[in-house]
């Protein structure tokens, strides 16, 4: 076996045991979020001894943090894919069509990213890149004069709660009980408060 090969394997071979770790860690943190996490529960799932995991993730919030990191890096694959609108309302809407459906299509992977990750969490390089595609659009609508720059913050607040709402109330009743429509229009309905007509809108309406 040449050396390339050898060391081949034994790069794969960590990438195994790193995710064989990290898909039970994720299923813990599913089940009982961050309090219920324990590096015991963790090595009778995966069956990898304390020293292992240690020795891959440094400790109990590096693992947590390194199954966010992943499930964050699905969400912007997914974000990065929406085509990017001349009119940022288009794309505050496709954006937020992309995340609530990767949050009812990935309900696991959703409540671990909304789990909470211990008492001092550090910054994932992934919610940055994350939160600056979804807040751009609206910082575009503050410079078309669209949204009061004071009014930035809480709209945004208002938008995720929103798609945090309509992502987890299905998980509690009965799918069938939601319509379709219900994120679109409820979407719809958020941006007609905070967000003021395009000039051009508003010049039509003055001279109809």
């Amino acid at each position: 076996m040449s050396l390339h090969t050898a060391e081949q394997r034994r790069l794969q071979q960590r990438s195994d045991v790193r995710r064989v770790i990290l898909d039970a860690a994720e299923a813990l943190l599913a089940e009982g979020g961050y309090e219920q996490f324990s590096i015991r529960r963790l090595t009778e799932r995966c069956g990898y001894t304390a020293p292992t995991l240690y020795h891959h993730f440094g400790d109990k919030l590096g693992l947590v943090e390194a199954v966010l990191e992943a499930r964050l890096r699905d969400l912007l694959r997914v974000i990065r894919r929406v085509p990017r609108s001349d009119d940022p309302l288009e794309t505050i809407r496709a954006r937020a069509r992309a995340f609530v459906r990767f949050g009812l299509r990935n309900p696991t992977h959703y409540r671990v990213l909304t789990a909470q990750r211990g008492p001092t969490p550090r910054p994932l390089a992934a919610a940055e890149e994350a939160r600056g595609l979804l807040e751009q659009p609206w910082r575009q609508l503050i410079e078309q004069g669209r949204l009061a720059p004071e009014h930035l913050d809480l709209a945004q607040q208002s938008f995720f709660a929103l798609l945090h709402g309509i992502i987890s109330l299905p998980a509690r009743r009965d799918a069938t009980d939601w319509s379709p429509q219900l994120a679109e229009a409820s979407v719809d309905a958020l941006l007609r408060g905070w967000v003021a007509p395009h000039p051009a809108e508003r010049s039509e309406r003055g001279t109809s």
